[in-house]
C-alpha cells in the first residue's frame, strides 16, 4: 500500500532524512522506532508532504505522490494525527468531528461513538475541555472520518495514564481489525509490541534495522543498541 523509497528531507541545509526507505502494507501495523532526533517525525511529514522531499519516491496505492500538495495526499487515503493532536478549542467535540467528514466514507458519527465511547458522553463539550487523553480519541476520530487507508500516528500516548493508554491501545486494535493499516510512531514500547506486525527503527535520518515482532521482542541486543531500553 506505501512504499517509500530512498526517502530525504531537508530542515534548510540541515539534511535530516537521509534515504529512508520502508512500506506498510494492507491491513498492517507498522511502528517507526527510534531516539528524539532521529527523525521519525520528519518521516511522517515527508510523506503527506508537509515537508516537501528533496529526494526519493512515496509510492500509495501505486501511485506516486511526493510533491503533491498535502490536501492532495490527504484525499488518497493518507491521514496523519500529528503530536500536537490539532484540535479546535473552541468548537464542540461533535463540530470537531464533524469537520473530518468525508462524504461516502465508512467512518460516519455513530461509528466514531460506538469506538470512543467517551467521546459521545462528551459530545456537546468545547475540545479545549477535554482531557490529554480525550482530545487524542477526538483527533483520531476526526482522522477515521476522513476515510483514511494509512492511518499515521505521531506518539498517540505519550504523556497519558496508563488506564488511557489501555483504552486508546484497545481502539487501535478495533481500527486495524476494520481493515485501516497503521504507521506508528510511539516511544512506548510495551504498547508497540502489543499492536505491531513489524518495526523499523530509524537512527539519524536512516533506517537502521526492520524486523517482524516477534524477532523484535527476542532481540535485546538491538533494543538496547538503538532504543537504550529494555521492556519489562
Amino acid at each position: 500500500m506505501l512504499q517509500v523509497d530512498n526517502l530525504h528531507c531537508h530542515y534548510g541545509k540541515s539534511h535530516v532524512l537521509q534515504g529512508v526507505s520502508l512500506c506498510v502494507n494492507d491491513g498492517e501495523l507498522v511502528t517507526l522506532l527510534g531516539r528524539n532526533g532521529a527523525g521519525k517525525t520528519t518521516t511522517l511529514k515527508g510523506i503527506v508532504g508537509l515537508l516537501p522531499p528533496t529526494a526519493g519516491e512515496v509510492r500509495f496505492a501505486g501511485e506516486a505522490v511526493q510533491g503533491r500538495a498535502p490536501h492532495q495526499i490527504a484525499a488518497r487515503g493518507i491521514c496523519l494525527v500529528p503530536e500536537h493532536r490539532g484540535i479546535f478549542k473552541l468548537l464542540t467535540v461533535e463540530e470537531n468531528l464533524l469537520l473530518g467528514q468525508r462524504k461516502g466514507s465508512p467512518w460516519q458519527l455513530q461509528d466514531i461513538y460506538r469506538i470512543f465511547p467517551r467521546l459521545k458522553e462528551r459530545r456537546r463539550n468545547g475540545g479545549g475541555q477535554l482531557s490529554g487523553g480525550e482530545q487524542q480519541m477526538l483527533a483520531i476520530g476526526r482522522a477515521l472520518m476522513n476515510h483514511p487507508r494509512l492511518l499515521m500516528l505521531d506518539e498517540p500516548v505519550e504523556g497519558l495514564a496508563p488506564v488511557i493508554v489501555e483504552e486508546i491501545v484497545a481502539q487501535l486494535k478495533t481500527i486495524k481489525a476494520a481493515g485501516v493499516a497503521i504507521l506508528l510512531v510511539e516511544q512506548n514500547l510495551e504498547v508497540c509490541t502489543q499492536l505491531a506486525d513489524r518495526h523499523y527503527i530509524i537512527e539519524q535520518g536512516r533506517i537502521v534495522h526492520s524486523a517482524s515482532n516477534a524477532s523484535f521482542l527476542a532481540d535485546e541486543a538491538v533494543k538496547d543498541r538503538y532504543l537504550g531500553v529494555g521492556i519489562a
